[in-house]
């Protein structure tokens, strides 16, 4: 049989089963996706590559550990788990601050960084759309007092008059909203830190 008949989720299943081989298929059938992904974020094959590596590394401990549930998404896995090594990344490297060696330390050197605020603009961006997409994720209900309360500033008298519904109702949806939120970011690794 050929390689590229073999669905990711067998040998994933081949894998945890102690076939070394079938990883190796995985990484071949999957490298260029994920490292051009990278890639675009970091704009240096060195880190690239490191990325890459830490990434394949955290697949093989998660599946040797039991971790990963397979639902035919394995390569929307591997990139969600390269995207938090890549904002975990810039993270790292903001606690440096960057500034030109010529002898004398300047606070407008590190002020003046187009390529640090660049970075947490990147990771800023990145951390919104991430918030986005799983705030749709949520009941209809509950979105709509998250939306209200955290986009729109709304206190919770103004969106008990807007949707019908008591005060005590409205604090129940959004603290049910936040436990959903945590479970899904919880579940999926994500950082929604910058």
């Amino acid at each position: 049989m050929r390689q590229q008949l073999i669905t990711d989720a067998v040998l994933v299943r081949n894998y945890m089963d102690g076939d070394e081989s079938a990883l190796s298929i995985l990484i071949h059938r999957h490298k260029q996706r994920i490292y051009s992904f990278i890639y675009s974020k970091v704009f240096d094959r060195d880190i690239t590559e490191d990325i890459f590596q830490d990434a394949f590394i955290k697949v093989i401990k998660n599946l040797k550990l039991g971790k990963y549930n397979e639902e035919g998404k394995f390569l929307p896995w591997v990139m969600r788990i390269s995207h938090n090594l890549v904002i975990d990344h810039f993270r790292k490297n903001n606690r440096m601050p960057k500034f030109d060696n010529s002898g004398e330390f300047s606070i407008f050197s590190v002020l003046g960084d187009n390529a640090l605020n660049a970075e947490k603009q990147l990771i800023k961006d990145q951390v919104e759309c991430d918030l986005r997409r799983i705030i749709e994720e949520l009941p209809e209900d509950q979105k709509e007092v998250l939306v209200m309360r955290m986009y729109k500033d709304m206190s919770f008298k103004e969106i008990s008059e807007r949707t019908g519904v008591s005060i005590n109702t409205a604090l129940g949806r959004m603290r049910y909203a936040l436990i959903n939120l945590r479970k899904v970011i919880d579940k999926n690794n994500i950082i929604l830190t910058n």
